[in-house]
C-alpha cells in the first residue's frame, strides 16, 4: 500500500470504529472474504461461502444498518482557507454566481473525507461458526496458519477523498448550485475542480460499493505458545552441553545465551514445532482462535519488504 494513504487509513479506523478501508482499490469486499497480508498487499483468497466452506443456511444476516453520519466525515492536516461567493460570464445565460472554496493541506498523505449515509451488513452469528471455520480452514479444506476473515462491511451512497501528494498541497473547488453561501461544498455532487497543487489523490464515488470493513484474525492460542516457548528454552538452555560434547572444535559460551530469544515474535510459525499430527481436526480448537483485525493489523500494510 503506498504510505501516502496511512493517515487516511488510520484516521478511518479511529474514527468510525475500527473500520478498514480498501481505497484506492475500486472492487467490493464482502462478508466472508478472507485473505492474508503480503509485503503491504491484502491478498484476497476466496469467500467462505463460494465455494460453500459454510453452508449460508446455518449463517445470520443483518442488512442495511445505519450508523452514524459524523462518524464518515473527517480529516487531519486539512484547513480551508477560503470559502465565498463569485460570479462569471457565461456566453449563453450571461452573468452567473458560484461559490469556491480553497483547501490547503499540511503535508504528504494530509487529507479530508466525507462519506454519506454510511450504512453496515455483517455476518450477525459469528459466534455459532467461528470454530467450524477454524477447523475447516487449518484442517479440512485448507491448512491456513495465518488468515483474515471479514465479517462486517460498509457501504456509502458517495464518498469523496482528497490526499496531498507534497507540503503545501491545494485543491479550489466550485460549485454553480445556489444557496450554499459559505457552506463547506467538499463532497457535493455538483462541486468541479478549478485547479490544484500537489494532489495524490482525489476521487468522488457515486456507485454504492463496499470499500470498508472489519475482520477477524486467525492466531495461535497464548496458552500453546507458553508451552512451546517453555520447552525450547528448556531445550535450549541444554544445547551447548550437548555442543561441547558433539563438536571438537572448542568454544564458549557466556551465562546471558540465547534461549528464548526472539520465540514471542514466531507467531504462527511456531506450530512449525509441532510433531507429525499433532495438530488435526480434533485438536485444533486447542491451537488457534480467533481476535478482532487491529491498528497493528494495519501497520503490516505499510511494511514493504526492503522499504519504501
Amino acid at each position: 500500500m503506498d504510505n501516502i494513504f496511512k493517515k487516511f487509513y488510520r484516521e478511518t479506523y479511529n474514527r468510525t470504529g475500527g473500520y478498514f478501508s480498501v481505497i484506492p482499490n475500486s472492487g467490493n469486499v464482502y462478508p466472508g472474504d478472507f485473505f492474508q497480508i503480503r509485503n503491504g498487499q491484502l491478498i484476497f483468497l476466496g469467500n467462505i461461502f463460494n465455494p460453500m466452506i459454510i453452508d449460508a443456511n446455518e449463517v445470520d444476516f443483518e442488512n442495511e444498518i445505519k450508523l452514524n453520519p459524523s462518524s464518515w466525515v473527517f480529516q487531519q492536516g486539512s484547513s480551508k482557507p477560503y470559502s465565498g461567493r463569485g460570479t462569471g460570464q457565461n456566453a449563453i445565460d450571461g452573468e452567473f454566481e458560484f461559490s469556491k472554496q480553497v483547501l490547503a493541506f499540511d503535508d504528504l498523505g494530509s487529507f479530508i473525507f466525507k462519506g454519506n449515509d454510511p450504512k453496515a451488513f455483517r455476518i450477525a452469528n459469528w459466534g455459532q461458526i467461528q470454530n467450524e471455520l477454524i477447523i475447516k480452514l487449518t484442517q479440512t479444506y485448507y491448512s491456513f496458519r495465518e488468515l483474515y476473515l471479514v465479517t462486517d462491511c460498509v457501504t456509502l451512497s458517495d464518498w469523496t477523498l482528497a490526499v496531498a501528494g507534497n507540503k503545501e498541497a491545494e485543491l479550489e473547488i466550485a460549485t454553480e448550485t445556489e444557496n450554499f453561501g459559505l457552506v463547506d461544498i467538499f463532497g457535493e455532487s455538483s462541486s468541479k475542480t478549478i485547479q490544484s497543487k500537489d494532489m495524490a489523490y482525489y476521487q468522488k464515488e457515486n456507485l454504492l460499493k463496499s470499500q470498508f470493513f472489519k475482520a477477524k484474525k486467525l492466531v495461535v492460542q497464548d496458552g500453546k505458545v507458553d508451552v512451546f516457548i517453555s520447552d525450547m528454552i528448556r531445550r535450549q538452555q541444554g544445547h551447548h552441553n550437548w555442543a561441547k560434547d558433539f563438536y571438537e572444535h572448542p568454544l564458549e559460551m557466556s551465562q546471558d545465551n540465547y534461549a528464548g530469544t526472539g520465540m514471542q515474535q514466531m507467531g504462527p510459525s511456531i506450530l512449525d514445532l509441532l510433531q507429525g499430527n499433532q495438530l488435526n481436526p480434533n485438536t485444533a480448537l486447542d491451537y488457534f482462535k480467533w481476535v478482532n483485525a487491529d491498528l497493528d493489523d494495519l501497520e503490516q500494510l505499510f511494511e514493504v519488504y526492503g522499504g519504501r
